[in-house]
């Protein structure tokens, strides 16, 4: 089981990198996976997040488990408790994505990342992208509004990009392009 002593934290220079394809899926790389999805599983459940010292996350990329591999998971919860959005994601590319630009009010956080950093990440409010299964299929996510936002940060990740290099230094809490707020 992962915990927190697994996230690879911010300074760490696989953070930085450009991540390697996978090929072939393997059975390593399939478990790897798994354990990042069930992370973020754990994560949620208050009861284990507690006995573990779990943060809260909705998203993990292979490199913050300190993987070269271009792969990531996302797990959220709708307010019943059942999944909303599950995803394992390999080799995940950028098809297309909206011209209009989105961002969380309160900022975005990440698990690699111990301190609160305040200011307006800027994302594409719509995405498409594709990705292969963990048995190798192809897929193709269209994700918009807040599973957006937590792809493009994630699929960052996988190309050694942190959510603070999207923050105007100079005007942190200006968005530009006519974003508006995630509602």
């Amino acid at each position: 089981m992962l915990t927190m002593a697994d996230i690879v934290r911010d300074g760490a220079p696989i953070l930085r990198t450009k991540t390697k394809i996978v090929d072939p899926i393997d059975d390593e790389t399939v478990e790897q996976l798994k354990s990042m999805r069930q992370y973020l599983v754990n994560s949620q459940n208050p009861k284990t997040s507690e006995e573990y010292g779990l943060r809260p996350g909705v998203g993990l990329a292979a490199p913050q488990i300190g993987l070269d591999k271009r792969m990531l998971a996302i797990y959220v919860e709708d307010e019943d408790g059942n999944a909303e959005y599950d995803y394992m994601l390999i080799n995940p590319k950028v098809k297309s994505h909206s011209v209009t630009e989105t961002y969380l009010p309160n900022g975005e956080g990440c698990l690699s990342v111990d301190e609160d950093i305040e200011g307006i990440v800027q994302r594409k409010k719509r995405i498409k992208v594709e990705a292969q299964t963990i048995d190798g299929k192809t897929i193709e996510v269209k994700a918009n509004g807040f599973l957006a936002v937590v792809l493009q940060h994630e699929l960052d990740h996988l190309d050694g990009i942190m959510f603070y290099d999207h923050i105007d230094k100079d005007h942190p809490f200006e968005a530009s392009n006519n974003a508006k707020p995630l509602e």
